[in-house]
């Protein structure tokens, strides 16, 4: 199953320097076949290199946000070079989001199952509606989502990466939050307005200092402690030379609201 009226895989709008990417195949629910995984590393590389874009926030069409890998297509081409080149494409874009310069929000309605899962764990941040629900339910169909697990692992407890992992069971919104999946639960309803308010309160920041403080992040991450403070120590020495920094240092002491420019 496609998406509807021939319309791109990955839609994207832009507006007030937050770019919105969403999954464009509701009658799949947003099943991450192999061309949408392409088409979504493609709008990724298109926003990794426009200044204009400071957030982006990533949806699903339709009633989804996304049931993770197309099992018809997968079904459909048992050869295992089709599967390992699959896989390490969905991979590659799990990566591309961290990696991307700017913040990337998960904007979550409907159901984020198996590498849909995945795709909310491996965004910086995730607003859910209160409808939301979430599993890693491979285990059910005896293909355990081992890819995910990398993802879910690296956001969520380890009991409760494995609970999901080993029970495969739907898990609502309230401990989506409660297990550090997603950040926010807010009424259906608002979701729309809440990941936006989000998105603008961090657009609304240096785009440099935010995407030094996002690298920064993820390469301290799994150092240890002694190297993860060097390694960011030198980071706050370069972040220091910038215009922007010496901008917002002088805003602060003058008690006025700064102006960036990205440099």
């Amino acid at each position: 199953m496609g998406n509807n009226d021939d319309q791109p895989l990955v839609l994207r709008s832009d507006g007030d320097h937050v770019a919105t990417l969403t999954l464009n195949r509701p009658a799949a629910r947003n099943a991450l076949s192999e061309a949408m995984l392409t088409a979504l590393a493609e709008r990724l590389a298109e926003i990794d290199g426009d200044d204009e874009v400071h957030v982006v926030i990533l949806a699903g069409a339709g009633p989804a946000f996304s049931a993770g890998h197309d099992l018809r297509e997968i079904r459909a081409d048992d050869d295992p070079a089709f599967h390992e080149r699959l896989f390490a494409r969905c991979s590659d874009v799990m990566m591309q989001v961290g990696h991307l310069r700017q913040p990337v929000i998960a904007r979550v309605s409907g159901v984020a199952t198996a590498a849909g899962c995945q795709l909310v764990a491996s965004c910086d941040l995730a607003v859910a509606g209160a409808t939301a629900r979430f599993a890693t339910p491979g285990v059910n169909i005896g293909l355990f989502c081992s890819t995910p697990m990398v993802a879910l692992t690296r956001t969520v407890g380890p009991k409760h990466a494995m609970e999901m992992l080993l029970t495969g069971e739907l898990i609502d919104a309230t401990d989506a939050h409660r297990i550090g999946l997603v950040n926010r639960v807010v009424p259906d309803q608002a979701l729309d307005s809440a990941t936006a308010a989000l998105a603008a309160t961090i657009a609304a920041k240096s785009p440099l200092t935010v995407a030094m403080g996002k690298a920064a992040y993820r390469n301290q991450r799994d150092l240890p402690v002694a190297e993860a403070y060097a390694h960011t120590s030198g980071v706050m020495v370069d972040n220091l030379q910038a215009d922007d920094a010496a901008e917002g240092i002088a805003a602060f002491l003058d008690r006025r609201p700064p102006t960036w420019t990205g440099r």
